[in-house]
């Protein structure tokens, strides 16, 4: 199990525990023999059989306090509380221990003397830090953690409109005070900058922060969203280790979560997953209007990180604060901006191209929107759910498809102008479609060009039919749409830039 901050996690001697600890795990008949202890900033974790044991240390500290014995079951059922909702198998139950601190018991007479967290044990290696680092962290694998966490956060309780949670106010401060400790130990030029730059940016995104504070977007997220709190089980990705000390950190927008991983991602040096991971979770909730604050709060993360890092190496910056503020410098730094688009017949591979794209993007910085899902979303519908749309009906109409090319253009223009880039992934069919694109990309200045990956007619129709019964794509074309297509394409001309297909998919 882990704990904040991860850094600080380390084993411990058992002598080094305190009595009640001691006598419960390691004394000459222990009702639970313990075979390691972890110590972190403000716990001692024991693991025991198939379990281990979470005791929240005696502290009173800036931003928790576990002073008293009622706190610290407070936040144990908290903790408890909070964890089950996305980790109901790994978090079991808060058990009271009895007796005295010389022989305590877990069951007994009269009042407890302290409170454990009892969780199911996982293997340390499936941490999703630790698979990453051995670099078997998937694609597949954030696919599934990215619904999960979607999921998840369209569940979780929404802080009341004109609260303090995530107002402006409250994010300005906490970005500000972090920045200051910072400049404090770096007194650096960089730390300084980043510190105009956050309050800039607090400045320009205030209105966003609040409206979305009022729309409902600021929830009781995870709050510490680090690959480290997060652990491979039969190939799934479960989140544990929820920030249950402070509110004020966990009530947050949803935003801020995402950014803590796709950071975390970019920390470890995975850019294409970190890219994928973002475009996955952008692609489920629809949240797009969320991203000019994806990379103020990925930078806020990462400074964070910068901080403690310091802290524990200090008086010397260790490797990891220089590294997550050259991080954070890289994230604010300008960078050429580009639009695709893709065109082709269903099934040609124009999906399989961006995947390729987006899991290769060096900079993360690239978001994808697609006609298939966009177009369910614009009409209520959920993104695998099955509108039996007939040929030029429903979500086919002539119409409605042109009313999802001009809101596809409305989203691009708004990625763009929030220093994305953006590739469109849609069928493109028409060359007015494409040229109202490569106009926009005129008008704000970026690079355009198109994706057209190509395959035979009968493969084609393979991949319709194949996709048609796998129901886990947006997509609902059929083999009819396919035969309209082919008859009402526009060919690209010679003057319309071509990208070079990055990989094909199998027949």
């Amino acid at each position: 199990m882990t704990d904040r901050p991860a850094a600080a996690r380390q084993s411990l001697a058992p002598q080094l525990l305190p009595p009640l600890l001691r006598a419960l795990f390691f004394s000459e008949q222990p009702a639970v023999p313990c075979d390691a202890c972890i110590q972190t900033h403000i716990s001692w974790v024991l693991l025991a059989g198939d379990y281990a044991y979470k005791f929240k240390k005696p502290l009173k500290l800036a931003f928790l306090d576990f002073s008293t014995l009622a706190l610290r079951k407070h936040y144990c059922e908290e903790e408890l509380r909070l964890n089950q909702r996305y980790a109901p198998d790994l978090y079991l139950d808060v058990m009271p221990i009895y007796g005295t601190p010389e022989h305590p018991a877990w069951s007994g007479v009269g009042g407890p003397i302290e409170y454990a967290l009892r969780m199911r044990r996982f293997d340390d290696r499936a941490r999703l830090d630790r698979v990453c680092e051995r670099g078997e962290l998937s694609p597949a694998h954030l696919t599934g953690l990215a619904r999960n966490v979607v999921a998840f956060h369209q569940s979780a309780q929404i802080a009341r409109p004109g609260s303090a949670f995530a107002s402006v106010a409250t994010i300005r401060q906490q970005a500000l005070d972090n920045l200051d400790a910072l400049c404090a130990m770096a007194k650096d030029a960089t730390t300084r900058a980043l510190r105009q730059w956050t309050e800039q940016q607090c400045r320009l995104l205030g209105p966003l922060m609040e409206r979305r504070q009022q729309q409902g977007w600021v929830r009781e997220c995870h709050g510490d969203l680090h690959l480290g709190n997060m652990v491979l089980r039969d190939e799934k990705v479960t989140l544990f280790d929820c920030l249950e000390f402070s509110e004020e950190l966990r009530w947050i927008d949803v935003a801020s979560d995402l950014a803590f991983t796709w950071v975390d991602l970019l920390a470890h040096q995975r850019p294409g997953l970190a890219s994928w991971f973002l475009n996955e979770a952008l692609l489920w909730s629809g949240d797009y209007a969320s991203a000019p604050l994806l990379r103020f709060y990925a930078v806020y993360r990462a400074l964070v990180r910068a901080k403690v890092a310091a802290l524990q190496s200090s008086p010397n910056p260790s490797n990891a604060a220089v590294d997550y503020q050259a991080l954070a410098q890289r994230l604010v730094t300008p960078q050429r901006l580009s639009l695709r688009i893709t065109h082709g017949l269903s099934g040609c591979g124009k999906t399989f191209a961006t995947n390729a794209l987006l899991q290769s993007d060096a900079s993360a910085n690239t978001l994808r929107l697609r006609t298939d899902a966009e177009r369910k979303r614009r009409l209520q519908h959920g993104l695998l759910e099955k509108t039996g749309s007939a040929l030029e009906a429903g979500i086919y109409a002539v119409h409605e498809s042109a009313r999802t090319y001009a809101h596809l253009l409305d989203l691009a223009r708004d990625l763009l102008r929030s220093h994305w880039s953006v590739v469109v992934d849609g069928t493109f069919l028409q060359r007015a479609q494409r040229d109202a694109f490569a106009q926009l990309a005129a008008e704000e200045g970026v690079d355009f060009s198109i994706i057209a990956p190509q395959a035979p007619l009968a493969v084609l129709r393979q991949r319709v039919s194949r996709r048609q019964q796998s129901g886990e794509d947006p997509s609902e074309a059929t083999l009819e749409v396919l035969a309209h297509q082919l008859e009402v394409l526009e060919p690209l001309a010679a003057d319309e830039p071509v990208w070079p297909t990055l990989a094909s998919p199998k027949p």
